[in-house]
């Protein structure tokens, strides 16, 4: 029997654990499992809709630790963690993704000698100003299973030192989630039909780094080229708390009115709503004519969704939705912005296909792994 501890902390994470949580559950006289959230996001909204719309159980320990700066967080976490971890004598600890708690709780084990695993490894956008690259990097490099999304992702590995041995392509479990719930978030045509819009003929929106709304002429910037876009299609845009904070601070909230707001169909406009869970925030996504987003995971939802999607960062960790996919980096240049937007509104979508392993199997794959079975 192997006692695993599965570590979240915020949404992306959600999505990826969810399935290996589905698969560990098929095998209870191999492995027994705890689920720890760090409570890094911690409210109802960015969490716990999470958990319900995936299925997930409840976490059987929270830690709390809330938000703070990257020190204060990511030291609260590592003081907690090290107390679960010194209490259940986990013989492995699988983290996700490249939050803040992926890099905490890798680090806070490998000190007590326990093995960790590190789903959706080795992917570099070798932008050392991105909090998550620093967070890939270093829990790459003490991780003894490195699950990986793509053939980059192990070549980066490979490229570091990384033994080939610890090196596992699976797939990507975003995905997994992503399939087993589309049908479902398909028949939930209320969603876009209560924000006054009509499938196909509104734009989704994401928007949260740093790079882009902490900086008040880059943010005027680019809603500049959102409103220029949103004079032709609405913008549908769920807002995540930090941007909203910001875009408050630089008066700019009220140029994106809640959608309530609109008591009918809407046409032209930026139109903000809280954000959503996880089976709406799908429905929107995929009912609309192309999304616009500095998200990570959004750029591979999009390739295997078939939706056009403009990446609003100068670089992407994800190459294979660029070279595979739908998606387009426009950066946060608002003419690149809004030229990318008007040839997807003028008929040029560029067209993708789906990555190899992007099948839905990646849970089983990893979970096969760990318990030393066949996975191939």
């Amino acid at each position: 029997m192997i006692k695993v501890i599965n570590v979240v902390g915020a949404r992306p994470n959600f999505m990826k654990m969810a399935p290996i949580i589905e698969a560990m559950n098929l095998k209870p006289d191999r492995i027994e499992h705890l689920l720890v959230h760090t409570g890094q996001h911690y409210d109802r909204k960015m969490s716990k809709s999470f958990f319900e719309d995936l299925g997930m159980p409840q976490p059987d320990i929270d830690l709390g630790v809330g938000s703070g700066s990257h020190a204060e967080q990511t030291a609260r976490i590592m003081v907690e963690f090290e107390k679960v971890c010194l209490r259940e004598h986990p013989d492995l600890v699988v983290v996700v993704g490249d939050v803040n708690s992926t890099m905490a709780c890798t680090i806070t084990a490998k000190k007590l000698n326990i093995r960790v695993a590190h789903v959706e490894a080795g992917l570099r956008s070798r932008d050392m100003t991105m909090p998550e690259e620093i967070n890939r990097l270093c829990t790459d490099v003490l991780c003894d299973y490195l699950f990986t999304t793509d053939r980059y992702a192990d070549e980066n590995l490979k490229n570091e030192g990384v033994p080939e041995e610890k090196i596992f392509f699976v797939g990507n479990v975003m995905i997994d989630s992503l399939l087993k719930h589309v049908e479902q978030a398909r028949g939930m045509d209320d969603v876009w039909k209560k924000m006054g819009v009509t499938r196909g003929n509104y734009a989704a929106m994401t928007m949260h780094r740093p790079g882009n709304v902490d900086n008040r002429p880059v943010l005027t910037d680019i809603m500049g080229a959102l409103g220029k876009i949103a004079a032709e299609i609405p913008i549908i845009f769920p807002m995540h708390p930090r941007t909203r904070k910001m875009l408050q601070e630089f008066d700019l909230l009220r140029l994106m009115p809640p959608v309530e707001e609109a008591k009918g169909p809407v046409s032209a406009g930026i139109w903000s709503t809280e954000p959503l869970g996880y089976l709406d925030f799908l429905n929107l996504n995929m009912n609309s004519r192309f999304i616009l987003t500095d998200s990570g995971g959004l750029q591979e939802e999009t390739t295997v969704l078939g939706i056009p999607c403009l990446t609003m960062r100068p670089n992407t960790e994800r190459p294979i939705t660029v070279t595979f996919g739908t998606n387009i980096m426009v950066g946060n240049d608002p003419e690149r912005i809004l030229a990318a937007a008007t040839d997807i509104l003028r008929g040029k979508s560029k067209k993708g296909e789906v990555p190899p392993l992007w099948d839905g199997r990646a849970g089983e794959r990893i979970v096969a792994i760990i318990a030393g079975e066949d996975w191939r």
